[in-house]
């Protein structure tokens, strides 16, 4: 079946669009991180409750995407964690609050499942985190 995406400002945006789908297709690990976590969200969407799945989500979008968002999902190392890890160390509440080790360790195990489901369902060779 044929399908057709249009709206796109530049050839540029169109091509990059074109291949991110075509990796997406192909469950390939070069696909960018992402892409992957819409994949990961299609799946846990039906598997959780609505509660839990609004706290993944939130987490997710707030949390780990901005930092993880264009990076290859094969190209994610030990070393980009500990970095975001430190980042989020750095980062504080809405009145100046530290986020506590408890918060962190939520944060990390979001970072984790991701990285599992891609080592158990997508032949990641091993889990970053």
């Amino acid at each position: 079946r044929t399908t057709t995406k249009r709206g796109f400002k530049s050839k540029v945006e169109a091509k990059r669009y074109e291949v991110e789908f075509a990796e997406k297709k192909d469950n390939s690990l070069s696909m960018t991180f992402g892409s992957f976590v819409e994949i990961y969200m299609d799946s846990m969407e039906k598997r959780l409750k609505e509660n839990t799945l609004q706290t993944k989500v939130a987490i997710i979008e707030k949390k780990i995407l901005p930092y993880f968002k264009d990076k290859k999902l094969c190209e994610i190392t030990p070393t980009d964690v500990i970095s975001w890890q430190n980042e989020m160390m750095k980062q504080t509440t809405k009145t100046d609050k530290e986020f506590s080790p408890t918060y962190l360790k939520t944060l990390h195990n979001q970072l984790s499942a991701i990285f599992n489901y891609a080592v158990r369902y997508y032949g990641l060779s091993s889990n970053p985190a």
